[in-house]
């Protein structure tokens, strides 16, 4: 963990292109680049999944150094159709899919190999994405580390009525009858899909609610971030996160953890909160331990959403990765 001041994010700084790009079935997926045009390369993949990239990550790099490079993911954000509008098809939005978008909006910018920077979700599509292509890859810095196994989908809406059991009954309550007592993503997917906007409308909320809950002892960090989200946003998050969560995010269990070795020679700095009841720190233990190369930093007063010695310890991260 840092033991210097925390450190302040980078001036802030617009993007110098920006542009749609046709990924196929119909999806067109937002990017920008920001910071130097012939620094090295850096791609912010963002969590949720269906969050949408934060503008604000392009501070966490230095742009003297860095050419930074942020997409929104099928379905939200600025990329279309969005996952919040009914008719919008959810069977084109899968891992598969953000691979090979990723791949393809690599191409589009002419970038050989880039550095990957996310956390969350971001850190489960990273090392899909890694594994998939190593060799596209100069170096990896994760934050809150994820690799969805069913095992993580079950404690985040299932283990966790151990600590947060008035909330989890809540949550639990929002679900029909019948699925009360067994796959409660599952029951969220189904409502949010349901043709009564009304259905949809309260079962995002009461979806958020619960991921609040999760990570409303945060005080360092940014708790009630999910139900503050605008009203679209708020249901692109949870239709898509849901669709996801429901398939484990077609992968197999344990792949990403099994498939470690594919990340070998990539350097990488795996940063966790020790706090973070959405992702225990187990997970990025259990990575760390597969992947010789990578480098685990525990923040001892961080939880999901990060805290002051995070921030310091994501752009201390960064910045190794500068020259």
């Amino acid at each position: 963990m840092p033991t210097s001041q925390p450190k302040l994010p980078y001036p802030e700084i617009e993007p110098y292109a920006s542009g749609l790009l046709d990924v196929g079935d119909n999806n067109e997926i937002y990017w920008e680049t920001s910071g130097k045009p012939d620094g090295r390369p850096a791609l912010v993949v963002h969590g949720g999944p269906g969050a949408g990239g934060s503008r604000g990550s392009r501070r966490t790099f230095d742009p003297d150094m860095f050419r930074i490079v942020l997409f929104d993911q099928r379905g939200c954000g600025e990329s279309r159709p969005h996952a919040s509008h009914p008719a919008t098809d959810m069977a084109h939005n899968t891992t598969e899919h953000l691979i090979a978008d990723m791949e393809r909006l690599r191409e589009h910018l002419g970038i050989e190999r880039w550095l990957l920077y996310g956390g969350s979700w971001g850190a489960t599509l990273i090392l899909a994405y890694a594994q998939r292509h190593p060799e596209r890859v100069s170096g990896i810095v994760l934050v809150g580390v994820t690799m969805t196994r069913p095992q993580e989908v079950d404690w985040l809406y299932n283990g966790l009525r151990l600590l947060l059991p008035i909330e989890w009954e809540r949550f639990r309550d929002g679900a029909p009858a019948e699925y009360r007592d067994g796959n409660l993503v599952e029951a969220y997917r189904r409502l949010v899909e349901d043709p009564d906007p009304a259905v949809r409308e309260k079962a995002a909320l009461d979806w958020c609610a619960w991921e609040d809950a999760v990570i409303a002892h945060e005080t360092l960090g940014a708790p009630g971030q999910y139900t503050a989200r605008p009203d679209a946003a708020l249901m692109a998050f949870v239709r898509i996160c849901t669709h996801y969560f429901a398939h484990t995010a077609w992968l197999d269990d344990g792949r990403l953890l099994r498939d470690a070795h594919r990340l070998a020679g990539i350097p990488g700095v795996l940063i966790h909160g020790r706090l973070d009841l959405s992702a225990p720190l187990h997970t990025a233990w259990e990575l760390a331990r597969a992947w010789p190369d990578a480098e685990l930093q525990v923040i001892d007063d961080s939880g999901h959403t990060g805290s002051p010695a995070m921030r310091t310890a994501i752009i201390d991260a960064l910045d190794r990765f500068a020259g």
